[in-house]
């Protein structure tokens, strides 16, 4: 990898750390795998950090004319992407007990936490723009790099949790399902004004 291409995937790897935000994303992840087993919880995140990759690299390379031949706008994505956090969120603090059976099936991996928690209209916005500056493949090869950043953060959660308590981990997991539900909001938000603006 030359200097100038070494260059443009930092300029690609830093804007898309920013969105995928893994960091301010690991409450979140932790609150929903707090009840799972250490080895499905594992298997899990496998699953999240695949799906948000496959989705990522295939919106990557095909995102505007798959966009177009659906009819569907980064808009949309951000109402219905919302409207999914949105009500995860809600359910976990309004009857914490049955979010705990219903939603948080093993499936949770891939929706919501792969997508659109890890890769959501941000994310592949972002993706977009990077491809067009910076070409596809370095743009990809950030984003592979962004996940596999995540998926490392995210696989040593239980050492935050054994140092957390049980208790911390339900304190971060109420204000994580409160933050998420807002960010559900926000990016319905955005998406109404996006199609307003058109």
């Amino acid at each position: 990898m030359t200097s100038t291409m070494f260059t443009d995937f930092l300029l690609s790897f830093v804007p898309l750390f920013v969105a995928v935000d893994p960091v301010g994303v690991l409450p979140m992840y932790m609150a929903m795998a707090h009840n799972f087993e250490i080895k499905k919880s594992r298997r899990i995140l496998l699953l999240s950090i695949l799906t948000a990759g496959f989705v990522a690299i295939l919106f990557l390379f095909t995102g505007q004319e798959l966009l177009i031949a659906l009819g569907i706008s980064i808009a949309d994505f951000q109402i219905a992407g919302g409207i999914i956090l949105f009500i995860l969120s809600l359910i976990d603090l309004i009857m914490p007990h049955k979010a705990r059976r219903v939603p948080l099936h093993e499936n949770f991996g891939a929706v919501p936490l792969g997508v659109p928690i890890i890769v959501g209209p941000a994310v592949l916005t972002t993706l977009l723009l990077l491809g067009e500056q910076y070409g596809k493949i370095i743009a990809g090869l950030a984003m592979l790099a962004n996940l596999f950043l995540t998926w490392f953060i995210f696989f040593f959660s239980p050492q935050f949790s054994r140092i957390l308590g049980d208790a911390g981990v339900k304190i971060i997991s109420k204000i994580a399902m409160l933050f998420l539900a807002s960010i559900g909001i926000m990016m319905i938000r955005r998406g109404i004004q996006a199609i307003m603006a058109a």
